[in-house]
């Protein structure tokens, strides 16, 4: 897709995505699953949730002239993905587990507090840690080497593991009910939800470099 040319319905939203730099800040905003159900046109997932298509077609296409946020260059791609995420995520998701278990123990009796985010956090730090490794010690080296077509089997369990951190999140937004603390919540409080908030953000910008920009460059089908 050339950046230059009209946005039109029969687009598909994963192609949009890696094409406009910010589209998937405008599929955020209008709930639009540019990831892991990227695979349909953008006029569908229009329809589907009810939204004025000229509207958000109009704000797709005013990103058309705007520069690409990640370089475009596969090897430099797979260092950012590594830096700009990996690294961030190895950073940020271990504090933000001990954060999440003092609110639950500070405010245990609140009636808002979120019981279990503690737990949903280790787990995504555990899943992603094993995801990251593979794709650092196994993926990546592979891609390096130029290993187009021949790395379908490792794509695919990336891609099923992609599946499971949309699980995540979403049980992430649940709990957090959508990353809005209670009035009155205290800074730890209202720190753990701006965190969580950026994870999310983090981690479904990361999912969308790997499964539609990505991965497509070495998959045979």
């Amino acid at each position: 897709m050339e950046l230059n040319q009209a946005i039109h319905p029969d687009m598909h939203v994963g192609e949009l995505a890696a094409a406009l730099a910010g589209a998937t800040a405008i599929f955020r905003k209008h709930k639009i699953d540019f990831c892991c159900g990227g695979n349909v046109p953008i006029g569908e997932a229009l329809a589907k949730k009810n939204l004025d298509a000229g509207l958000v077609l109009g704000e797709l296409q005013a990103l058309a002239a705007k520069p690409p946020e990640a370089p475009s260059e596969t090897m430099a791609l797979i260092e950012h993905i590594i830096r700009r995420y990996h690294d961030v995520h190895r950073a940020e998701l271990p504090e933000l587990v001990k954060l999440a278990k003092r609110v639950e123990a500070v405010h245990r009796d609140h009636t808002d507090v979120p019981a279990g985010l503690a737990d949903i956090l280790e787990t995504a730090l555990e899943d992603l840690g094993d995801h990251m490794e593979k794709e650092e010690l196994i993926l990546f080296p592979a891609m390096r080497g130029g290993m187009i077509g021949m790395v379908d089997g490792p794509i695919s369990a990336m891609r099923e593991d992609h599946d499971d951190h949309a699980l995540t999140i979403r049980a992430l937004q649940e709990i957090t009910h959508g990353y809005q603390p209670p009035a009155g919540a205290c800074r730890s409080w209202q720190a753990l939800y701006q965190g969580v908030d950026k994870l999310v953000t983090d981690l479904t910008e990361h999912m969308h470099l790997e499964n539609n920009v990505l991965f497509p460059r070495f998959e045979s089908r």
